[in-house]
Parts: structure tokens; C-alpha cells; sequence
């Protein structure tokens, strides 16, 4: 009996060193990502870096169809020399992390992105000092102060930052923001939002800054000296930003804007409507209820202007970043009278997807992973059965190239079409269409997302092996179906008949310049 009791005392007792053995195992799992999370400044050797570079080059010759879309093969090979070159003269993680978003901004795709590491995200976020404190904007080529009841007036023009000057400093911040090919007035919608963020990532942590600034109307430059803020405070003070009530729709989550807050439709008078369409997210496919709704709303206001006798029709996509097909589709089939298909070709550039043990598209393991790549892969040669010029191509079988047809109750009189530089994938591919209709007039900003084409559809997602840097891109190289107009840059987005940007004077008075400049054309 006596010992019996003994020997449960001491299975008690491993049993007890056992639970506390797991319980610090465990907690030790939840804290080392933290421990040794690298952080952004922290020194990253030049033989990881190396690495790194030559993983990601070998993956985006492999796996990316648009690497050479907007740049020679010539331009490519001469960046990665840069790349080489400049790592070598580099000590950070933060130095590479720059090194591999200029070449990500490079290649010139809005659907390119390479992110920090979770950890090291973290890490950033939870830094209290050394970020300027307040938000900026870019309004008419100026950077100006935006946020009120500050030491500097809003909308005073920013003239340097710690004796650097902003015609240095925004473009050194483009890397950040991706857009199609050439363009640069989609980076805007970045910089207006993250600009403390990119400046900490480019120039680093700073414990203060001395700002030269000018006041509107005044040619004297005065001077200040901002003392930091966190992370955290800096976009409390975006939340706060003077241009909110006019620029929310730029950064609105999905349901943000409210019920039917993606689109909607009003009479401005007896001969005009306005059709606002904010978002293409309106369910997942073709047979999802919230675009079956879209789609009834589509046919009973369009069937409603019809007997309305609406001869003008104003389309505001200017908030528009993209969404799910559908849906593009189909509403240009009531803006058209032409038939049409999603795109002229699509391409990808592999059979089989490269890097597997790298891909960051799920925490599967490596051994599952194979298993369903299998699936996948045998999914892309059916999508894309043709061989051509080392690509692999649709072919008329594709849902994409289906020759839709306009809708009875297609619109027939002048489209005055509202753009911004916010305006990117499946809402770029729409506007493009609508821009390429003979009655349609485009005012506004030109688009981040192209005019003639972009890469998009199928995301892949890679972590670097190193410096767990995670990089993604769109597979899938569209050459959209519109046709050629003069004022169309191949390289760039979708250009305005009428350039019309916010005007100063508007954005203190958070008027709206694009639309009273189209109810202003349509007076006349």
C-alpha cells in the first residue's frame, strides 16, 4: 500500500515536471518568433542578401509573364546589376528590403507587392518615436500640409523635411506604391495615406524634424521643428486628416461605405443620371446573391433611363480598385453597343509552378503542398493549352475570349466618364472599355491600372528564403479588349480627354472639381 502510494506520488510528480515541461515549450513557441524576429535596422550579411536576390530574379524570370511587359530585357538585367552592385554597399535588412521594392516597382505592375515579414511588421508597428507626426497630400504638384489645428496652417505647402526637399523626397517614397508600367499619379493614393511609414523605411528612424514651409498666398518660407510620434499615434492623426470627408472613399474597406455603398444611381436633371459604381467586390462569381442583386439593379435603372428620355449619362468610377468578374462585365454590356470579350489574349510564362518550397500562398506543409500542386498545375495547361513564343496561351475555348453581346437595354446617348489615379484592375479594365466607346468623353485623372493591358487574375505568393521578405505578383499578362486611341500611352494608365485634377482652392473647400467641371460641359 505504502508503496503504491509512493510510486503514484512519483508518476504525480513526472506527470507535473511533464505539464510544466510543455507549458514553457509552448509559451517558448508563442515568444520566439519575437525573440528572434529580425528586426527592420538590424545588420542582414551580404551573402544572405545575395541569395535572396538571385532567388527572387530566377522566380520572377520563371513565374512572372509581365517582367518584361513595360521594360527590355536590356533594362531588366541592367536593375539586377544595380541590385548586386548596391548590396554589396549595404548592412541592413531595411537596405535590402528597399533594394527589392525598387525592383518590385520596376517592372510595373499595380498587382506586384513585396511586404515586410509579419515579425518585422509587428516590430514597426510597435515602435514609439521616430515617425513625422502628421499627414501630407500631393494637390496640384505641391506637398501640403493636411490636418488642422497644427503649429503650420492646412494646406501650407511643405517645402523641405530636415533639410531634404520634397522634390526628393516623394519620389524616393514611389517604390512603395506599385501601378501599371509608367505610371505615377496612382502612387499618390500611397503617399497621401502612408506617407510617415514610407519615410521611415526609406530614411529611417528620426527624432525629430525641422520642416521649412510655406504659407498659401506667401512667398516668405518659415520654419518649425516637429517633435516625433509612434507608429500607432501617426495614423490616429490620418484618421483626423483635413481631406477626409472628401477622400474617404479611397480607403474604404469593403462595407465601409454602407448599404449599396458600392454603386448606386440619381437624376441630376430631366436629360441627365449619374451612375456611381465604388467597388466591383460585389460577390465572388456569377451566381453569388449580391451580384445577382447588382445585376437586377443594372437592369431596372438602365430600363428606368430608357423611358426617363436620359440623354447624358455621367459614370463616376473614380474610387473604383478593382473586384471579382463578373461584374465589370456586365455592367459595360449596358454601356456599349458593340460586342465584346473580356480580353484579346492571356498568357502565363511556366507549366509547372516554380519554388513550391517557397511559396507563401498557405501554411500547408511542403510534403501536403505537393500533393495539391499537382491539381493546380494540371488546372493552368487546361486554362492555357496553347504554346507560343515561349509562353502558354489561351485559347477560343476561354470564358475570357466569349464574345459578349450588349444588353437590350444598353445606353445609346453621350457618356461622360469620371477617372483617378485610384482606378486599378478589374476597375481599370472597365474604364478602359467605357474610354474606347466613340460616345464617351473621360474627365478627370489619369488611372493607376493600364489602358491597353495588365497582369492580373492569379496571385502567387513567395517567401524569400533569408529574410523571409514575402513577394507576390499576378501571373496572367491580358492585353485588354480596346481599341487604339491617339491620346493611349501603351505604358501608361488610362489619359483623360479633360485633365482635371482637385484644384487647391477646392481641396480647402473639399469641393468637388471633376464633377462641377462635368456639370459645367454639360451646361455648355
Amino acid at each position: 500500500m505504502h508503496s503504491s502510494i509512493l510510486e503514484l506520488s512519483r508518476k504525480k510528480a513526472i506527470f507535473d515536471g511533464m505539464k510544466q515541461g510543455m507549458y514553457f515549450f509552448i509559451c517558448w513557441l508563442c515568444v520566439t518568433p519575437y525573440l528572434l524576429a529580425q528586426s527592420f535596422d538590424e545588420e542582414l550579411s551580404v551573402k544572405k542578401m545575395v541569395k535572396d536576390l538571385e532567388v527572387f530574379k530566377d522566380l520572377r524570370i520563371k513565374a512572372n509573364s509581365g517582367i518584361y511587359k513595360y521594360r527590355t530585357k536590356e533594362e531588366i538585367d541592367s536593375t539586377y546589376r544595380w541590385a548586386f552592385d548596391e548590396i554589396q554597399k549595404s548592412k541592413t535588412f531595411g537596405d535590402f528590403f528597399n533594394i527589392v521594392c525598387a525592383l518590385t516597382d520596376f517592372e510595373g505592375s499595380l498587382h506586384n507587392d513585396t511586404s515586410l515579414p509579419k515579425e518585422v511588421h509587428n516590430l514597426i508597428r510597435k515602435e514609439e518615436k521616430g515617425y513625422f507626426p502628421f499627414p501630407i497630400k500631393l494637390v496640384e504638384g505641391k506637398t501640403v500640409f493636411n490636418i488642422a489645428e497644427k503649429d503650420i496652417p492646412v494646406g501650407a505647402e511643405i517645402i523641405s523635411i530636415n533639410n531634404r526637399s520634397l522634390d526628393e523626397i516623394i519620389p524616393n517614397l514611389y517604390k512603395y506604391y506599385t501601378t501599371d508600367g509608367l505610371n505615377i499619379t496612382g502612387k499618390s493614393i500611397g503617399i497621401n495615406y502612408h506617407f510617415s511609414k514610407y519615410y521611415r523605411l526609406h530614411y529611417g528612424l528620426e527624432d525629430s524634424f525641422e520642416v521649412k514651409y510655406r504659407e498659401h498666398k506667401s512667398n516668405d518660407v518659415q520654419q518649425t521643428i516637429f517633435e516625433s510620434v509612434g507608429y500607432i499615434d501617426y495614423y490616429k492623426n490620418v484618421k483626423n486628416r483635413y481631406s477626409k470627408p472628401f477622400d474617404k472613399p479611397n480607403y474604404a474597406k469593403h462595407g465601409e461605405l454602407g448599404e449599396n455603398g458600392n454603386y448606386g444611381y440619381k437624376k441630376l436633371n430631366d436629360s441627365t443620371g449619374l451612375l456611381t459604381v465604388n467597388s466591383f467586390s460585389i460577390g465572388g462569381n456569377g451566381s453569388a446573391p449580391e451580384h445577382l442583386e447588382y445585376v437586377e439593379f443594372l437592369d431596372r435603372t438602365f430600363g428606368k433611363m430608357k423611358m426617363d428620355g436620359i440623354k447624358n449619362l455621367v459614370v463616376d468610377v473614380r474610387y473604383n480598385g478593382g473586384g471579382t468578374d463578373p461584374n465589370d462585365l456586365v455592367t459595360y454590356s449596358y454601356l456599349t453597343q458593340r460586342n465584346f470579350s473580356e480580353n484579346k489574349q492571356a498568357w502565363i510564362s511556366f507549366r509547372k509552378i516554380p519554388y513550391l518550397k517557397l511559396n507563401a500562398d498557405s501554411n500547408l506543409p511542403y510534403f501536403i503542398k505537393i500533393l495539391g500542386v499537382g491539381r493546380y498545375n494540371k488546372q493552368f495547361r487546361k486554362a492555357f493549352p496553347k504554346t507560343q513564343d515561349g509562353g502558354y496561351y489561351q485559347d477560343d475555348t476561354s470564358s475570357d475570349h466569349k464574345v459578349r453581346v450588349p444588353n437590350k437595354n444598353a445606353f445609346t446617348g453621350q457618356i461622360y466618364l469620371l477617372i483617378s489615379p485610384r482606378i486599378a484592375s478589374a476597375g481599370s479594365l472597365f474604364a478602359a472599355m467605357v474610354a474606347g466607346n466613340p460616345n464617351t468623353t473621360v474627365i478627370g485623372e489619369e488611372t493607376m491600372g493600364g489602358y491597353y493591358g495588365h497582369n492580373g487574375h492569379v496571385p502567387l505568393s513567395y517567401k524569400l528564403p533569408k529574410s523571409k521578405i514575402e513577394t507576390s505578383f499576378s501571373v496572367v499578362n491580358l492585353e485588354q479588349d480596346v481599341p487604339e486611341k491617339a491620346n493611349q500611352i501603351y505604358e501608361r494608365g488610362i489619359i483623360p480627354d479633360h485633365i482635371v485634377p482637385q484644384t487647391y482652392k477646392d481641396y480647402l473647400n473639399q469641393t468637388d472639381t471633376q464633377m462641377n467641371f462635368v456639370l459645367e460641359l454639360l451646361k455648355r
